[in-house]
């Protein structure tokens, strides 16, 4: 079989783009050159061919007969070529992750910001595990976890994402300024179902505010954080809440914190098998939860 005598790919490229849109402009900006490239280009290729394929008038181009006859040719070969490309291309594989965490965590600091994983890894599913228990990282239940404590799990890597404080934080509307505004304003508590919710309770902060004859017994319980917010942001009453996890509300006002102490709190870590910290989705997601909160960190700007 003789050799097909077929001018530059790239020159039938500029024109196919170049025809397609009428412009030398737009077909730059398609094939990332310039549109000096595209007109020497669409002009190598008419001396080749001998033919003349554009009425070039100011600032519009015109397809000749043997212009229109061209584009139609070549509009359909890279049509199927790109077709056939794309049905010989493997598929991307799929890959996936089962992140464990509390209900709070999920919805006001991870939910968010869930679009920048998306971005930067558009065939990884993030599942996420809402529970205030500890979750087996078998691989089964979930892979890896955010998890609140001292940073000790046996068998398991954990490292630190942020540290964490509870304070009083109510809506301004309340108009809540000193600690004897307590006295005649609803106590909100976050009550989890697990034995730290003593350690971020009204009676421990009592303990280090030493308020006289505050009833810390009384008022709404919740055993969801995400409640616990939602009840001091409508004005529902003073709440002790995590000051990372209601740092949005505090910057622009819809909470205000009138007064200390702070309860100190642990930290949260980001825990996994470190058998497993080099697999391509793993190593995704902790990439993710840790810029995260790397960009929580004090002196840290958007885009630095």
């Amino acid at each position: 079989m003789s050799p097909r005598k077929l001018p530059s790919l790239s020159a039938l490229r500029a024109f196919e783009a170049a025809a397609r849109h009428l412009s030398a402009k737009r077909a730059a900006a398609e094939l990332s050159v310039t549109p000096t490239a595209i007109s020497h280009q669409i002009r190598q290729l008419e001396a080749q061919l001998g033919i003349t394929l554009f009425i070039r008038q100011p600032r519009q181009l015109q397809l000749t007969a043997q212009g229109r006859e061209l584009l139609a040719a070549a509009s359909e070969a890279f049509d199927t070529l790109a077709a056939t490309i794309a049905r010989l291309r493997p598929e991307p594989e799929l890959l996936s992750v089962t992140l464990s965490t509390i209900p709070a965590v999920a919805a006001r600091w991870l939910l968010p910001r869930v679009s920048e994983l998306r971005e930067a890894h558009p065939t990884l599913n993030l599942n996420l595990q809402i529970s205030h228990h500890l979750v087996a990282l078998d691989g089964i239940a979930a892979d890896m976890a955010i998890r609140y404590g001292a940073g000790s799990w046996p068998g398991l890597e954990a490292e630190k994402l942020f540290d964490n404080t509870f304070v009083p934080a109510c809506s301004p509307s309340l108009g809540v300024r000193t600690h004897a505004d307590l006295h005649h304003t609803t106590l909100i508590h976050y009550e989890p179902p697990n034995h730290k919710g003593a350690l971020l309770s009204w009676g421990a902060w009592q303990a280090l505010a030493r308020v006289p004859a505050l009833e810390v017994g009384q008022g709404l319980v919740f055993s969801d954080e995400t409640h616990t917010i939602a009840a001091a942001l409508g004005g529902q009453g003073i709440a002790l809440m995590s000051r990372t996890l209601i740092a949005d509300e505090l910057a622009d006002g819809r909470l205000v914190i009138p007064f200390g102490p702070e309860l100190p709190g642990e930290p949260f870590h980001l825990v996994y098998p470190p058998a497993r910290r080099d697999e391509p989705a793993i190593r995704a997601v902790r990439e993710w939860v840790m810029g995260l909160a790397e960009g929580m960190q004090p002196g840290h700007e958007e885009g630095a």
